[in-house]
């Protein structure tokens, strides 16, 4: 996991505005095949959103924790209930941090 200054965070936020939230966290919480899904997710793309809904019965700080450490990931932020992931890729590289 590399380490964002806060002009990377700036730039990632930026380039996430237009994004929509590709997973979603409910009452089930964070499974394997979960993790498995947003690493494949985070090779292809770089950067996502993960939406916490409602009825999850775990804090989202502590879901984008668990995620980020298991996917090898950096949470550049978590506003409301969305989560917003960054991992550089190592075969797509689309998001070049100045």
């Amino acid at each position: 996991m590399t380490t964002l200054s806060s002009k990377n965070i700036k730039q990632l936020k930026k380039a996430s505005h237009n994004l929509n939230p590709i997973f979603q966290v409910g009452k089930n919480g964070v499974t394997d095949n979960f993790i498995e899904q947003i690493n494949d997710v985070l090779e292809k793309r770089e950067l996502l959103k993960i939406s916490v809904l409602q009825n999850c019965l775990e804090d989202k700080e502590d879901i984008a924790k668990t995620v980020s450490e298991a996917t090898d990931s950096n949470v550049v932020s978590i506003i409301g209930n969305t989560i917003i992931l960054y991992r550089e890729s190592n075969t797509n590289k689309k998001i070049e941090l100045s």
